[in-house]
């Protein structure tokens, strides 16, 4: 179930995402939305594509409207979607770097959810509600397992 709001926005389509790797000294970053389930939902940064911006554009923009910091857009790591009505989300997910700034927490201009921006290690991730945290973390059991992830999964 997801908030009425939330519904309206995104609901009833599908929608593309870039979404952002960013694991440093073996701890990811997330961030963590309101709104989106019954509480809480971390997630790797990222957003929806708009029309006529590329998904280096996207990253860049999301990166640094949720957490302040400025990135690099490295290699392409693996997608997956996520269909759970109303919600049908087809997210690509990139390898990326710091290039500037520090970790806070941003705004989200579409809606404001952002509850939280930190750089997690592998058991504070682990340690969420599975229902609370990102769907790719169901293919892992570490969080440099990621890396390991190739092709198209169905989460």
């Amino acid at each position: 179930m997801t908030d009425p709001e939330i519904d309206k926005i995104y609901g009833n389509k599908v929608r593309i995402r870039a979404c952002g790797l960013l694991i440093n000294e073996g701890k990811m970053l997330m961030v963590n939305h309101s709104g989106i389930k019954n509480g809480n939902f971390w997630a790797p940064p990222g957003g929806g594509v708009d029309f006529g911006f590329s998904i280096e554009e996207t990253l860049k923009k999301e990166f640094l409207e949720e957490t302040g910091l400025t990135i690099n857009v490295g290699s392409f790591a693996f997608g997956v979607e996520f269909i759970q009505p109303p919600l049908h989300a087809v997210e690509l997910f990139y390898n990326v770097s710091v290039k500037s700034g520090s970790i806070g927490v941003g705004h989200d201009p579409e809606y404001n959810i952002i509850q939280a921006v930190a750089l997690l290690s592998n058991d504070e991730i682990f340690r969420i509600v599975k229902d609370e945290r990102h769907g790719i973390f169901s293919l892992v059991s570490n969080i440099t397992d990621l890396s390991q992830l190739q092709g198209f999964y169905k989460i």
